[in-house]
């Protein structure tokens, strides 16, 4: 790893960091485009590397903050949690299986109709 590499990667977790806590995104949105456009990660590779970051520190302390506040519904987090770890083992199983140029076109479908929705959306 170069310094650059490195310098952009806490770039990018910096700024992955501050839009999760901020808006509960983060991953997707700033890490895996940073990783596939200026690293020159395949998708593949850009997406296994944002969800290992996510392993143990998913925002921990933005989680304790928002709970100071009365913002987490542990309940719903809770099923949210469960849910998410089969859907992620799931939906890992059938991204490797895709080519990285399918998976790059739905990843980029999918910011595209989320974005659109939330410019026009109710």
């Amino acid at each position: 790893m170069t310094l650059a590499q490195a310098l952009i990667l806490i770039i990018a977790g910096l700024m992955a960091g501050f839009i999760g806590g901020t808006l509960g995104v983060g991953g997707g949105i700033i890490m895996v485009p940073t990783l596939v456009f200026i690293l020159g990660f395949t998708q593949h590779e850009a997406q296994g590397t944002s969800l290992a970051t996510m392993l143990a520190p998913i925002g921990i302390l933005a989680v304790i903050n928002y709970y100071r506040e009365g913002y987490v519904n542990m309940r719903f987090a809770a099923i949210l949690m469960i849910t998410f770890v089969i859907g992620s083992y799931v939906g890992s199983k059938f991204a490797v299986s895709l080519s990285d140029k399918s998976l790059k076109q739905i990843f980029g479908i999918l910011m595209l109709v989320v974005g659109l929705k939330m410019i026009l959306g109710k």
